[in-house]
């Protein structure tokens, strides 16, 4: 059964705050323009952002990590979020200097398991990406037949950023998701690379074309 104690809530709910706040500095280029928008007085401007960035990355993190987290319960594990707060620490400041580098927790869960489970929970957070990828693709269409600046925003980047977080969690190395999935089955790892890869890379050349 499915149940959140109230650190993990905690935790998630900072993790989701922190990541929203990382990207949307990043997102507007670092802490010395969103100094220069302060000094200004855009105020909806930076709210904007924020939104949109707690609503595609911070949604698209968020969900990755619940993923993995329901296919381990669905497998009888004990699963956990808990959030690195060095780590997400460490996002906000990096943002703040003009690039990112966000790693805001992780879901640990225990119990017995086969190579086949461990794999499929690996699998279920970039798998949740591409599906949100899914439902922010018709936002982006309906924000262009609109006409609206804002609604495309949020489409647009939160298609980019769940692809990219899907196929970068595919890559083979490390703690990342594809290593643990290539560990138990080769040929669905690739297969999964090569998906999620070819989708980020071609609306990445389809965004660049436009």
């Amino acid at each position: 059964m499915l149940s959140f104690s109230g650190r993990e809530v905690r935790d998630l709910l900072v993790a989701w705050l922190a990541l929203g706040v990382a990207f949307a500095l990043f997102f507007a280029g670092g802490g010395q323009v969103v100094g220069g928008l302060l000094l200004a007085g855009e105020y909806g401007a930076l709210v904007s952002i924020l939104v949109v960035s707690l609503l595609t990355a911070g949604v698209g993190f968020l969900l990755h990590e619940l993923g993995h987290k329901v296919v381990a319960v669905r497998f009888g594990q004990r699963a956990a979020f808990r959030a690195d707060y060095g780590m997400l620490f460490l996002a906000v400041a990096s943002a703040l200097a003009g690039f990112l580098f966000a790693a805001p927790g992780a879901v640990h869960h225990a119990g017995r398991i086969t190579e086949r489970e461990h794999g499929l929970i690996a699998l279920a957070g970039p798998a949740v990406n591409v599906a949100l990828a899914g439902l922010f693709l018709p936002v982006a269409v309906a924000g262009v037949a609109v006409d609206s600046s804002l609604v495309t925003l949020l489409g647009e980047r939160g298609l980019a950023v769940n692809l990219l977080l899907a196929a970068f969690n595919m890559l083979p190395f490390g703690p990342l998701d594809g290593n643990t999935v290539r560990g138990w089955s080769t040929p669905v790892w690739l297969v999964g690379f090569l998906l999620t890869a070819g989708l980020a890379v071609g609306v990445f050349v389809l965004r660049i074309g436009l």
